[in-house]
């Protein structure tokens, strides 16, 4: 995965070069820039890579036309859930809210994922949740989380072939924290992951990096 990148004064240089001449061979533009083919190959491989060119065998290099904003576009369309999941903390229906509260803070997460005996999703916790079965003199101990928790069929899921990009429409049109990954089963659905907020800015720090 490749964004934008800082050009060198020569890969720019090339980049105009094939734009003018385009379709152009390596040689051709190393005659233009005085320079040995082996010289320019490492630029011509970044360039490629990066999407600014595209190169055909015995025809040499043409320039894509597409901005740096395009080619961060078309990356994005290519990273999966899977490459950025984490790892999904889970509790039991029947544990009481005092203890998800517990577990919410000792994990440092903000989605707590509910399962039945089966360790099939049945509900989702967030911050919100507990904060509001919190407020008043209710005994948090006796209180069990499927009492709070929201249900099935009102959860937003993802599995783990689905677009990164696809994944954080969904936490902002329904201002959540966090999605669970889930696997369907005979007995409906297995959570084998997370993916939140975080793990999407994980994946965009990654490709300003690259």
């Amino acid at each position: 995965m490749v964004s934008t990148i800082e050009l060198t004064k020569r890969q720019e240089q090339i980049l105009q070069i094939v734009k003018d001449n385009g379709p152009i061979t390596g040689e051709q533009i190393a005659d233009q820039l005085n320079l040995t083919r082996a010289t320019l190959r490492p630029d011509l491989a970044i360039l490629t890579m990066a999407g600014y060119l595209d190169a055909r065998p015995r025809v040499g290099y043409f320039y894509t036309g597409k901005s740096g904003t395009q080619l961060l576009t078309e990356n994005l369309q290519k990273i999966y859930v899977k490459e950025y999941q984490s790892i999904p903390v889970v509790i039991n229906e029947n544990v009481s809210v005092y203890d998800a509260i517990c577990t919410m803070f000792l994990e440092d997460v903000g989605t707590l994922f509910v399962v039945d005996q089966s360790s099939q999703l049945v509900g989702v916790l967030s911050r919100k949740d507990l904060l509001r079965a919190s407020i008043g003199k209710q005994e948090l101990s006796t209180i069990p989380v499927h009492i709070i928790m929201t249900r099935m069929p009102n959860i937003t899921m993802c599995e783990r072939d689905d677009l990164l990009i696809d994944v954080a429409k969904k936490l902002i049109e329904k201002q959540i924290d966090a999605l669970p990954i889930v696997k369907q089963s005979d007995k409906g659905y297995e959570v084998i992951g997370r993916i939140t907020k975080t793990n999407i800015t994980k994946a965009f720090v990654a490709l300003g990096e690259e």
